[in-house]
């Protein structure tokens, strides 16, 4: 269904995916799109993505502190050496997604991470370097026009997975660069598809 962007309350015109939930809105507006190039954040973010597999983002949102406690802050070093008395825990906390294969993946994924980490070239250098270092700025004006899956996602998704990275199919790839800023897709009418590219002109700056 295509849908155009919609005007709110406060006088913003929005897509039209975050509704009228406050959570939703406050993560449309400060932090979907925005460029995100910390290697610790992009990890999180994916892991993240993982779990929403099969399910809606916005109840992985209302989850995200529960998971983040859950799991000692997404911290790689720590995650990678989950045992099984961790995992067992894992699938009594009713605060975040029960799934044994999306934990198991998480596990395996922190473990990955490390190794790109200490290895080379580094995890957001990983990403980045597919997008040339910059983010790709899209123009669509209705959700119709939005892609779930691109042939660089499918490259990244190929890349990660060949590293041992888990829940990374091309779909889950593409929705996790959407929200890292690796690609803007707010629509053209949106009031943040300016201010996202505001804000990749700083972090670019600053990665240089």
């Amino acid at each position: 269904m295509s849908r155009a962007p919609r005007l709110h309350p406060d006088g913003k015109t929005r897509c039209p995916w975050p509704g009228e939930d406050p959570l939703y809105v406050a993560y449309h507006d400060t932090e979907w799109g925005v460029p995100e190039y910390d290697d610790r954040a992009l990890y999180e973010k994916l892991i993240l993505d993982g779990f929403q597999a099969g399910l809606s983002w916005i109840t992985i949102l209302r989850k995200r502190d529960n998971f983040r406690k859950a799991f000692d802050d997404f911290q790689p070093e720590k995650i990678a050496r989950y045992n099984d008395k961790k995992v067992h825990a894992l699938m009594n906390d009713a605060g975040i997604v029960r799934n044994r294969a999306k934990i198991d993946g998480a596990i395996l994924s922190a473990k990955s991470y490390l190794d790109i980490m200490e290895k080379g070239p580094g995890f957001s250098k990983l990403l980045w370097d597919f997008m040339d270092g910059r983010p790709k700025v899209n123009q669509f004006k209705t959700t119709a026009s939005v892609p779930t899956s691109t042939p660089l996602s499918v490259q990244m998704s190929k890349e990660l997975s060949s590293r041992g990275f888990k829940f990374v199919g091309p779909t889950i790839v593409y929705a996790f660069m959407e929200a890292t800023g690796m690609v803007n897709d707010h629509l053209v009418d949106c009031h943040c598809h300016a201010s996202c590219g505001k804000a990749q002109r700083k972090q670019r700056l600053k990665v240089k």
